[in-house]
């Protein structure tokens, strides 16, 4: 049974931090692809980051210079560590794996349960 398990979601101040956690059971993590999701109400769900088999990873420009996605194979987990975060930052933060390289949420087949951020002014 394929799991991944989030942590670290809560509710900060404008410029505030956050780590996000994923920790992935019942699959190969090394050989998926991992992605950060967002989905803020009323919005669709949007990438944010994704992290390559190889630890290297890629994020939307939205967030290039504020967000850190990284993984640790050795430990079956992700991280998303966001740093002067913003009000338009607040969304349900969602993890994933998956086999293509890409931030089409379509191709991802496996998801964590979610996590909110709220960041206030």
């Amino acid at each position: 049974q394929v799991q991944l398990a989030e942590s670290g979601g809560g509710s900060v101040r404008s410029g505030g931090s956050l780590r996000l956690s994923c920790v992935v059971s019942g699959i190969t993590f090394s050989w998926y692809y991992a992605a950060w999701f967002r989905q803020a109400p009323g919005e669709d769900r949007e990438g944010v980051a994704i992290i390559y088999k190889n630890g290297t990873a890629s994020h939307v420009e939205s967030v290039k210079g504020r967000f850190t996605a990284s993984r640790d194979n050795a430990k079956n987990t992700f991280y998303l560590q966001m740093d002067n975060l913003s009000p338009e930052d607040t969304a349900t933060y969602y993890c994933a794996a998956g086999n293509y390289d890409s931030l089409n949420q379509y191709l991802y087949t496996h998801w964590g349960q979610g996590t909110q951020v709220t960041v206030s002014s």
